[in-house]
């Protein structure tokens, strides 16, 4: 043997794991922790909890007309809640969604009684006037950089303002005018508030487009390209930027949709009750919001799902409702909303920990 030759270097093998081990790297979490991932569980378990409470506090939602009476004021906080959640997953809130929808409802009463129109075209320009608001509300974030609550803050203030000067001014009144006999209301009044019978239970036709909504916001966000770039902006604008996602275009569309909602809902309102009251709508933008952040989507933005601001929604109705059936005061509402709220968001932070926990 050679005096020079050298030791070869020792090789070491990493232990092989034992059945039913792993090394750590490919460990996999338990179904639980993955279900508890997902936004909208938490909010799921929160639901079925009030739900099952009303039914033991108030025995007369257990009656089918009265369950209806609760989808329905879930609907017309569910179908704005939604494209709110989907702002606010793109990383931005709405502070004018509540008055936008009385002006909405104003234009298109409005145009159609002072001018003796179809009020089909009443529709119309409420819409584009609707998408203008929000697109408007996009645009000035996108070129200024301010925070979404400043300009929606004002956005909000210049609404309401010309809600009531603008009533008062055409009108004489707070109020529109009646147009339930004018062209088209009928037609109007089936699509945005009919009714159908159910087993001898009259449901509202919100509730129908609620969850159609809510099935085709789902698939937007999961299965469209338009969806992966909400989830990056959220998350990060920039990096969102780098790689290609055209945020001004995304953040300016769903502002747009927070105004389509806003649209739809007020065109349910005129045409449920004729008439409009152009001071409505203040504090309902903190409703949707709410909703919104009880359904899981959280106020940074990139995080969140469609689906739980349904149940967002429904537990706002359940509550909404529950409280009148079980004869309690209902200033308690409000004061049941706070606990709501607080206990979603800290169930929600509960709920990610441990769904990110190794």
């Amino acid at each position: 043997m050679s005096m020079t030759q050298q030791a070869e270097p020792a090789v070491t093998t990493p232990p092989v794991p034992g059945p039913g081990q792993t090394d750590g790297r490919t460990r996999q979490r338990s179904l639980a922790l993955r279900l508890l991932a997902r936004p909208e569980v938490g909010v799921f378990l929160g639901a079925v909890a009030v739900f099952v409470f009303f039914l033991i506090a108030a025995p007369s939602l257990r009656d089918g007309s009265s369950m209806a009476t609760v989808l329905y004021q879930s609907s017309t906080i569910g179908i704005m809640a939604l494209p709110v959640a989907l702002l606010m997953i793109g990383g931005e809130f709405d502070l004018s969604a509540g008055v936008a929808v009385i002006t909405s409802a104003l234009t298109a009463s409005m145009l159609s009684y002072q001018l003796t129109m179809n009020v089909w075209m009443g529709v119309i320009v409420a819409l584009a006037v609707s998408l203008a608001v929000g697109a408007f509300n996009g645009w000035v974030l996108m070129k200024t950089g301010l925070p979404s609550f400043l300009v929606t803050l004002g956005t909000f203030l210049i609404l309401q303002g010309v809600n009531l000067a603008v009533t008062k001014l055409v009108t004489g009144n707070v109020a529109t005018d009646d147009i339930s006999d004018m062209d088209g209301f009928d037609q109007a009044k089936a699509l945005f508030a009919s009714s159908f019978d159910v087993g001898g239970v009259q449901v509202k036709i919100t509730v129908v487009w609620w969850l159609v909504f809510a099935a085709l916001a789902t698939w937007v966000l999961l299965r469209t390209k338009y969806g992966n770039w909400i989830f990056a902006v959220g998350g990060n604008k920039d990096s969102a930027r780098a790689v290609g996602v055209p945020v001004a275009f995304t953040k300016i569309t769903l502002f747009m949709l927070v105004g389509f909602g806003a649209w739809f809902v007020g065109m349910h309102q005129l045409f449920s009750f004729n008439t409009v009251q152009s001071g409505e709508g203040v504090g309902q933008e903190l409703i949707y919001i709410a909703a919104a952040v009880i359904g899981g989507c959280l106020l940074t933005g990139g995080y969140g799902s469609a689906i739980g601001p349904v149940f967002g929604a429904f537990m706002f109705g359940m509550v909404n409702q529950g409280i009148v059936f079980a004869g309690w005061n209902p200033d308690w509402f409000k004061a049941f909303l706070g606990v709501m709220l607080l206990g979603a968001v800290l169930i929600n932070l509960w709920v990610r920990r441990a769904a990110t926990r190794r």
